[in-house]
């Protein structure tokens, strides 16, 4: 298992609010964020160009400048399918759920 967290590496805005991600671990693949278009803060991503100028921020999440950042843990699962015990193993210990 895992000890450390796992942190993108590259990050590409697709046509339809989809994401490019490659990690650390060299897994590779697309998010499908379209659930989320206008709806509270991803409101911004309905400006032109916006969702586009999307980049990893200093210490791993997924951003859109100041206001916009997605986890980049919640990204690996929804990309692998893979429980959250197998990503973060303390998960376990502190009680919480895959």
């Amino acid at each position: 298992m895992p000890t450390t967290l796992i942190r993108p590496t590259e990050v590409e805005a697709r046509a339809g609010h989809r994401l490019w991600l490659r990690y650390a671990d060299a897994t590779a693949g697309e998010v499908d964020l379209s659930h989320l278009v206008g709806r509270g803060v991803f409101e911004l991503w309905d400006t032109p160009g916006c969702f586009e100028a999307v980049y990893i921020a200093p210490y791993g999440g997924i951003a859109w400048g100041d206001d916009v950042e997605l986890c980049p843990d919640a990204l690996y699962l929804q990309l692998t399918g893979k429980p959250l015990t197998d990503v973060i193993p303390a998960a376990e210990l502190s009680g919480e759920r895959a």
